[in-house]
């Protein structure tokens, strides 16, 4: 099953196991979204898929008014660039609603946002935003890295009471793999590869870097240990923390732009305890994304992120002495 189908899943078994699970969002039904991840919806839920009018805010406002409500809106916005769009309703509503009404109202929304560079779109359809939202007292965030995460995530993000955003990386879509039977939770990170010389911490695209550059460090004699965050809204601190302690080196890789992104979190995070912190032998490496806006040519948009052979090359300097 592929990343793309296993969202797929994931929304079609929420909404026939939930009535109240709707999706909405801009051609959705028949033409089965922009990147096809909702493609045959329709036809199994007709009554769950609402095609809506090219208007984010509008529809993510009306998605917010609905679960409070009662219902479980799933909302795709087509570009996660569109994130401007949907800030009001998300950020300044929907993630304070339990907090303002005492309890007395819950918010069970989940958008969706396709995100990520190396399709070609240029610089207003390939960022990364899913830092900006990271101050939003209220909002969970969730980016898998695999299908079995994806699709486990997500039917979670449906059940949880609290809104949640789901970010998937546009460059994941084709990937296969098989759905795990035990599910992962909301704020669990996993280690995906294991090792006793350096921790690599990645999410969701930098997963696949984060393993490549392992597999590099392997032909030289370094064991890495690769972590993949899954949840970034709440960080698994205890699982960064227990990995860190082991090798007590640590590389941090993510697509986006290095500025207040989620590798500044984990920072803190390690810095935060004193056991974690006392047991680095090093400084921390940072390999994220250029500061620059995502460019159109597909070379130099290759540039903008970490590549495996230059995060590999730094590391390897960590254990020249």
């Amino acid at each position: 099953m592929t990343f793309r189908e296993a969202i797929r899943k994931a929304m079609s078994d929420e909404m026939a196991a939930d009535r109240n699970v709707v999706l909405f969002g801009e051609d959705i039904g028949v033409y089965g979204g922009c990147f096809k991840v909702t493609e045959g919806l329709w036809k199994e839920h007709p009554n769950q898929v609402v095609d809506t009018p090219v208007s984010e805010e509008g529809f993510t406002g009306m998605a917010v008014g609905a679960a409070m409500m009662g219902l479980r809106p799933i909302i795709e916005i087509m570009y996660a660039d569109f994130y401007t769009l949907i800030f009001d309703p998300i950020v300044n509503h929907a993630a304070k609603t339990h907090f303002m009404s005492g309890g007395q109202f819950c918010c069970p929304i989940t958008v969706r946002l396709p995100e990520g560079s190396g399709t070609g779109h240029g610089a207003q359809h390939t960022q990364s935003p899913e830092a900006l939202f990271m101050n939003g007292v209220g909002l969970k965030i969730v980016a898998p890295s695999n299908p079995s995460d994806a699709y486990h995530l997500l039917r979670a993000s449906i059940r949880d009471n609290n809104p949640v955003l789901f970010f998937e990386h546009k460059l994941l879509y084709p990937m296969e793999g098989e759905i795990a039977s035990s599910p992962i939770e909301i704020g669990k990170a996993k280690v995906v590869r294991d090792g006793l010389d350096i921790t690599i911490i990645a999410y969701s695209h930098a997963v696949i870097t984060a393993l490549k550059t392992a597999e590099i460090l392997e032909e030289h004699g370094i064991r890495a240990t690769v972590v993949d965050l899954c949840t970034l809204n709440p960080l698994d601190k205890n699982t960064i923390w227990q990995q860190v302690r082991k090798t007590g080196r640590v590389a941090l890789i993510q697509d986006p732009n290095g500025i207040g992104g989620i590798e500044a979190q984990v920072c803190a995070a390690i810095c935060q305890d004193k056991e974690t912190f006392n047991s680095l032998k090093c400084q921390i490496l940072q390999f994220s994304g250029k500061d620059t806006p995502i460019p159109f040519s597909k070379d130099l948009e290759k540039a903008t992120i970490p590549q495996p052979e230059d995060c590999a090359i730094e590391i390897l300097k960590l254990f020249e002495n």
